[in-house]
């Protein structure tokens, strides 16, 4: 640092900051500090640079690690920052460029001399750090400062909430945000979750307290205004021709690096183009609030943060605010709601809009009530739709977003009303229109898919199969394309449940056409390309259905002994397709459960899902005798009966059209009493026990992933590998 120093490989020699870690002691009076916060060199951009000046910071941390018990000299440089920031909002309305620039560069040191430190210490440490005291002379600050680290916290708090955002602004209220993050860092370097840390216990009480959910809201609104960083040159001193005096000879290159490392920097150089239309400060707001409101509790008061989370209310709504929760304050909902819809490529603003959804009922009942619901849920469905592209738990958020939103009735009603032009994402078919209820099921079932096919996760195939269920009662005028794919999804596991059974009971028969025919499923799962299989599966289903009926799970029983024999081994695992019978069977079961609830109570709403239930009868009829199945099979049975006898009366050779004319004269025929009634399908997302054990690990990884201008050695991240999330 100082006005020397012009590239990260000189920090370690730079003669300011080895004074700074040094054994003298330096004054808060002393013209030191003005040198050392006029510093000129180039902040990093990318991740190469941002590794080079954490190993150029941990040299100097080092020494004064060493030194600072006996010089104070750290708590020294924070009171020099205290001290101006004292007079930040002044300097704002004055345009005071050189004093702002100043308490930012003291603050950026800081923040630096902090991350290495609680890297490599503990908290207590880190607390011992700041109570030694400079013996130099007395303190400019004042002597009322009994405990600095919340003295910091607080000023770094009133600087977030208080300093109004203008360009000269911008980066010293970014750099806040940024070192309160870094004083939460300490979770990174412990595996377990951390429930009594002394930086939460700051932030939880005392002085920081009453800032909450000022501080909760500025952040909320720093993500929904999305500022721009300021052009470069505008919040900095011009280059002097001459070099200048050694306050105002501060190089472009400072101006020019600096704004650069805040449009474009982050761990693991992300894709520039995308990055440089974003806002740096409403990605750090946005981060920072994900890792406050997801604290734990402390063990006598909940969490502040999460409660102002869950209680805000929108700036229209006049009722009184509750007296339980102190944190209450309001926003602008609309605003929220049109930055949640424009930002869901994120995994933080997916995370985001999951907190609002389940923790906060004011923002979930002003999101159902919207008439323009598809700008929020198409998103979401693009994020599922490119599955391979994102990690598990952006999906998995996604998923659980929209199985919180098919709770509510009114919702499952909407989607089918709102018609969508040529969704361009959509690749398997062409869509030039369809509801986006309709759009919704083929996203859920691809998504089904995949994960049977590909990552065999219980969870999420499970949540996706609640969200179709919740649906299922409200599916009205379904697209022809997303009734095939519900019948044909089913018919697929109908048919690889059968395959798997053979495999148990004869696992040395080998039955080449019925192996063949499924090798040659395709990947949409569409159709079995051999209807020799069709042939056989009606032939050997009902001898199969029959020997379950005697004995279901003895049979089954038997089975798997008799083929982990064949093993040779009773510890032999079993092959796949035998440890997916459960899971093939499960799905089945909620497949036929949702294709019952849609023709028990919108028959006449569906045409072409009788349609394509009729054009696959020939397999439904397989499975009336299986012991899992009766019981849901029994309209499903009627519904093919129906339906086939009025269309045999109509004759042969009827056209698509025609069928369906038939098929909706039936439905009006159907008398509704002869369709048994099951209760009604209903799935509520609940939290598991202990969410932070999921929760506080993903965000960290997103703030070790995409925070701007912050490197950590992945080497000491002890909370998550570094392949999770």
């Amino acid at each position: 640092m100082g006005a020397n120093s012009s590239s990260i490989s000189e920090l370690p020699e730079n003669e300011y900051l080895q004074k700074l870690s040094g054994s003298e002691p330096i004054s808060e009076n002393d013209p030191f500090w003005n040198q050392l916060l006029s510093f000129s060199f180039t902040t990093p951009t990318n991740s190469a640079d941002l590794k080079l000046l954490e190993e150029a910071t941990i040299s100097v941390c080092k020494s004064l690690v060493e030194k600072n018990p006996r010089t104070g000299n750290l708590g020294s440089l924070i009171k020099v920052f205290l001290s101006r920031t004292k007079e930040l909002k002044i300097s704002a309305e004055c345009q005071n460029h050189l004093f702002i620039w100043q308490a930012h560069n003291a603050l950026f040191i800081i923040c630096c001399l902090l991350k290495v430190f609680i890297s490599r210490m503990s908290e207590e440490e880190l607390q011992l750090h700041f109570t030694y005291e400079e013996k130099a002379g007395p303190s400019s600050y004042g002597t009322e400062c009994e405990d600095l680290i919340e003295e910091l916290l607080c000023c770094l708090i009133q600087l977030i909430v208080e300093i109004p955002l203008l360009d000269i602004t911008y980066s010293i209220s970014l750099e806040a945000v940024t070192t309160l993050i870094v004083f939460l860092s300490c979770q990174l370097f412990h595996k377990e979750i951390l429930r009594e840390s002394i930086i939460h216990k700051y932030l939880m009480h005392g002085r920081c307290l009453p800032y909450t959910s000022r501080l909760v809201k500025t952040l909320l609104y720093n993500f929904i205004r999305q500022e721009r960083s300021p052009p470069p040159g505008t919040h900095v001193f011009q280059q002097q021709t001459d070099g200048g005096g050694l306050l105002y000879g501060i190089a472009s290159g400072v101006a020019t690096g600096l704004w650069t490392v805040f449009t474009l920097g982050g761990v693991g150089s992300k894709a520039s183009a995308q990055l440089e239309q974003c806002s740096p400060l409403a990605s750090q707001s946005l981060l920072l609030l994900l890792v406050l409101a997801n604290l734990t509790d402390a063990p006598d008061t909940p969490n502040p943060y999460r409660q102002a989370i869950m209680s805000f209310k929108n700036t229209q709504d006049n009722t009184a605010f509750s007296s339980s929760n102190p944190h209450a304050f309001q926003i602008n909902f609309n605003s929220l709601y049109t930055a949640l819809c424009e930002q869901q490529k994120s995994d933080q603003a997916t995370l985001l809009l999951y907190m609002l959804l389940h923790q906060n009922s004011n923002v979930r009942t002003y999101v159902l009530a919207r008439t323009d619901i598809e700008n929020l849920v198409l998103p979401i469905l693009e994020i599922l739709y490119h599955v391979e592209e994102r990690n598990s738990h952006h999906v998995y958020m996604a998923l659980i977003i929209l199985l919180i939103l098919t709770e509510d009735d009114g919702f499952n009603r909407s989607i089918h009303e709102v018609i969508l032009k040529n969704i361009t994402w959509y690749a398997e078919r062409v869509l030039t229109e369809i509801s986006l209820g309709s759009l919704l099921i083929l996203v859920v079932i691809r998504t089904i898919q995949y994960n049977m096919t590909r990552t065999r996760d219980k969870y999420l195939h499970t949540n996706c199969l609640a969200a179709l269920a919740n649906m299922s009662a409200q599916f009205r005028s379904l697209h022809q394309y997303a009734a095939q794919r519900i019948i044909s999804y089913t018919c697929r596991h109908l048919r690889r449940y059968v395959y798997v059974l053979d495999k148990l009971y004869f696992p040395h028969s080998h039955c080449s056409t019925l192996q063949h025919c499924f090798s040659t499923l395709s990947d949409n799962g569409e159709e079995l390309l051999s209807l020799t299989c069709s042939h056989i599966l009606r032939s050997y289903a009902s001898s199969l259905f029959s020997l379950l009926s005697k004995k279901h799970n003895k049979v089954l029983e038997q089975a798997t002994q008799s083929l982990r024999g064949s093993l040779g081994s009773n510890d032999s695992p079993l092959p796949d397709y035998a440890q997916d019978l459960n899971v093939i069977e499960e799905v089945i079961r909620m497949m036929l459960e949702i294709i019952n609830s849609c023709l028990t109570n919108s028959l006449h709403h569906n045409p072409n899902l009788v349609y394509a239930l009729l054009y696959k009868r020939d397999l439904f009829e397989q499975f009336r005798t299986h012991p899992s199945f009766q019981d849901i099979m029994q309209n499903i049975d009627l519904v093919i009966s129906f339906f086939s006898s009025r269309l045999e009366q109509a004759g042969a050779e009827l056209s698509v059209e025609r069928v369906l004319e038939i098929i909706k004269q039936g439905a009006v025929a159907l008398p509704k009493d002869r369709l048994r009634k099951f209760p009604e399908l209903k799935f509520k997302y609940v939290e598991e026990e202990q969410p932070e054990e999921f929760f506080i690990p993903y965000v960290w990884s997103l703030v070790y992933n995409s925070a701007v201008a912050l490197y950590w050695n992945p080497r000491d991240i002890q909370l998550f590998t570094m392949d999770s999330g």
